[in-house]
């Protein structure tokens, strides 16, 4: 049963490492963590932004298609909770938002020593089983 989920990483970066990771800018520290992640087919995509960029679909094509608006638009509005999300990465594997155990297995092995050496300073797995997923915020419940 296990085997039907899919897996996605998100890591927390030390602070001048997240915003070089958001611009694309150099950083000495993220040499290790773009080489494993260019060896995975793999890319960081900043919580924040992609936050901030669900708002932005939502307010383009109706917030009322978007359940998790009023919540998300809460969230990037809260400079508490921005400072958070702005060193918060979800890792795309091939483009993909979510991928197989198998993949998910590999980039685990490459990345758990990065953890704690200075830039990444957390690593989360997370799956697609529904039990283990946060609830929706009451706000946003029909």
């Amino acid at each position: 049963m296990a085997d039907q989920w899919q897996y996605q990483f998100r890591v927390d970066l030390a602070e001048g490492a997240a915003e070089a990771a958001r611009s694309g800018a150099d950083h000495p520290g993220l040499g290790p963590l773009r080489r494993i992640l260019a060896a995975h087919d793999a890319a960081l995509v900043c919580q924040y932004d992609a936050f901030a960029g669900y708002c932005a679909q939502a307010e383009a094509q109706g917030v009322e298609h978007y359940p998790l608006y009023a919540w998300t638009r809460a969230v990037i509005a809260d400079p508490a909770k921005e400072t958070k999300y702005l060193k918060s990465f979800s890792i795309h594997v091939g483009g993909d938002e979510v991928y197989a155990k198998e993949k998910a297995e590999a980039l685990e092995t490459a990345l758990v020593p990065l953890v704690g050496a200075g830039v990444v300073t957390r690593l989360a797995k997370h799956d697609t089983n529904p039990e283990n997923s946060p609830r929706m915020p009451e706000q946003c419940r029909p």
